[in-house]
């Protein structure tokens, strides 16, 4: 399994940006399709963005397109999620993860590697 370390999370105004990271480790970053997903108190976790092994192709949920990109470099192993004109409804715990294969999948049940999560909280 890949090793996944977020960073990055912290106390936001809403309207402010912030940009979090997903450092990779023990295996070959390049062969993970990586995405970030999301868990708020007493809510199921739900999918934010993924994108493909080379960067190109990205998914996103409807509620943060346009605010949000995610980004990935390949010689550095690690993933990104900016997040612009946050919202309060965007505090939660995010997560990233990983997992071996071609497709850009939303289902949290398609990965099989993640990190410990780092927490975003935007104030209103």
């Amino acid at each position: 399994q890949i090793q996944l370390s977020e960073s990055g999370g912290g106390l936001m105004q809403a309207g402010g940006s912030l940009r979090i990271s997903c450092a990779a480790s023990g295996r070959t970053f390049s062969n993970y399709v990586m995405a970030w997903f999301r868990q708020a108190p007493g809510k199921e976790r739900e999918f934010v963005a993924a994108i493909s092994r080379d960067g190109i192709d990205t998914s996103y949920t409807d509620s943060v397109k346009g605010r949000f990109t995610i980004s990935r470099d390949n010689t550095m192993d690690t993933v990104y999620l900016h997040m612009n004109a946050l919202k309060p409804g965007d505090t939660a715990a995010y997560y990233c993860a990983g997992r071996l294969g071609v497709s850009v999948l939303s289902s949290p049940s398609a990965y099989n590697s993640w990190g410990q999560g780092t927490q975003v909280t935007v104030s209103s």
